[in-house]
């Protein structure tokens, strides 16, 4: 059997190795990875607890106790494009994972972010509650859109009710605690 060699141009190795570097670090077209900032990693700790609280009151109103549910922040590369979260769950395991969008991804402010958030763990949850009763559908785009439109409908009432019957709670509490102290 013959080899055939062949013949670079000398250097022509350098180049080859450095294209190669250029082309798989990205650099090339300045999409290096940028470090989040403090405040960044801060308000993505801030929203995981935040997210953690809020998915254990959802989980037993919704009486999803006997799953074993978590919450992930996650970057929109995660994320199917223009979703805000997702959920994935082993049904015979009993175990979820829930994936909401990252504080660091959003352009509005984070108080808001965090409503956001607590939107998106309803939202995903209700997806867990209704499982075994669509699982049994032909999934088609028609009724997902269906489907995505009732759970958010669901998901905005259970909320404004919950926030409602929290200020109700604040507002009556505020009297008590307004209330002048009787003097001896």
């Amino acid at each position: 059997m013959k080899h055939m060699l062949l013949r670079l141009p000398p250097g022509f190795h350098l180049y080859l190795a450095v294209a190669f570097c250029i082309v798989f670090s990205g650099s090339a077209l300045g999409q290096q990875k940028t470090v989040p900032s403090a405040e960044s990693r801060e308000r993505t700790a801030v929203a995981q607890r935040f997210a953690t609280e809020r998915l254990a009151v959802w989980q037993q109103r919704l009486n999803l106790q006997d799953w074993n549910i978590s919450v992930v922040a996650s970057h929109p590369s995660d994320l199917k494009p223009r979703t805000l979260g997702n959920i994935h769950w082993d049904s015979d395991k009993k175990t979820a994972v829930v994936r909401f969008l990252d504080p660091a991804d959003y352009k509005i402010p984070f108080d808001d972010v965090l409503k956001d958030i607590e939107f998106t763990v309803v939202h995903e949850l209700i997806h867990l509650e209704l499982s075994p009763v669509l699982s049994a559908l032909q999934r088609n785009d028609a009724n997902r859109r269906e489907e995505e439109h009732a759970v958010n409908h669901m998901a905005e009432a259970l909320l404004e009710l919950d926030r409602a019957n929290r200020a109700a709670k604040a507002s009556e509490a505020a009297p008590i605690a307004n209330a002048p102290v009787p003097q001896k």
